[in-house]
């Protein structure tokens, strides 16, 4: 047993080697790397996915260590793709990680999903560059799943894998479906939503502040959102389940 089959032999146990040799050799697209999209690339790595795509233009912020497995009290100011990379390289040395530090939109789209990508998983929080993810991973057939609002959300229960047109409750789903059609793209594709109804920051709390997006500075500002740690993580590891038992699905047969 080589030390790369050693380290994901429970995996290899579930899935058998021939799955997990289809990992290896998929890469995929964790587009946004916050309290969601940083739970979802380390799933992927620990699963043996072997190649990963990160995609952020933003830094670790103070207010980021109470939801992103990435943010630690140390790492203040470091950018998310380096910070990223760095807890990867040490759960899987030999991940083919490969860091973009670049907002997403139409100009940078043809980089971010060139080559030979197997899925994308859309972690972003705006809305112009989600609706233009999604758009682009369709017109191109590239599979993607998107994880719509985790913050204010309480209740793991509530949780939700299904498709964006049977979506309820959640404000964010209503807002994306709306710019898909006016982009003429399908809302048929799979999402992780919450059927809970998202709470408003409590009285007793800090003030919402409004943020930017990190250094590279595109988009608008945009309201903080009360978050706990769980949610987040939750929205993060049903998207990346989703796409390991996409890519092995070939071989899943067995049972």
């Amino acid at each position: 047993m080589t030390s790369s089959e050693e380290y994901f032999s429970r995996s290899i146990m579930l899935y058998g080697k021939n799955g997990f040799d289809l990992l290896q050799e998929s890469t995929v697209a964790v587009v946004g790397l916050g309290g969601v999209g940083s739970y979802a690339a380390e799933a992927l790595c620990r699963a043996g996915v072997g190649g990963i795509r990160l995609v952020d233009c933003d830094i670790i912020k103070t207010t980021d260590v109470n939801r992103q497995v990435i943010a630690l009290v140390t790492n203040a100011g470091e950018r998310k793709v380096d910070a990223a990379e760095g807890r990867l390289r040490q759960v899987n040395p030999d991940a083919r990680l490969d860091g973009r530090h670049v907002f997403f939109h139409e100009d940078t789209a043809e980089d971010i999903l060139g080559g030979d990508l197997a899925f994308v998983i859309d972690a972003i929080d705006s809305m112009n560059p989600k609706a233009e993810l999604i758009s682009q991973c369709v017109g191109r057939s590239l599979p993607v799943i998107s994880a719509l609002g985790a913050a204010g959300k309480t209740d793991p229960m509530k949780v939700r894998l299904g498709v964006l047109t049977g979506t309820q409750v959640c404000p964010l789903a209503r807002t994306l479906r709306r710019y898909l059609r006016n982009r003429n793209v399908t809302t048929d594709i799979p999402v992780v939503y919450s059927t809970e109804t998202p709470l408003r920051p409590h009285p007793d709390g800090p003030p919402a502040c409004r943020e930017t997006s990190g250094t590279y500075v595109r988009g608008r500002a945009r309201e903080s959102l009360p978050s706990l740690p769980t949610l987040p993580a939750i929205f993060g590891l049903i998207a990346a389940n989703y796409v390991i038992l996409e890519l092995i699905k070939t071989v899943a047969g067995h049972r």
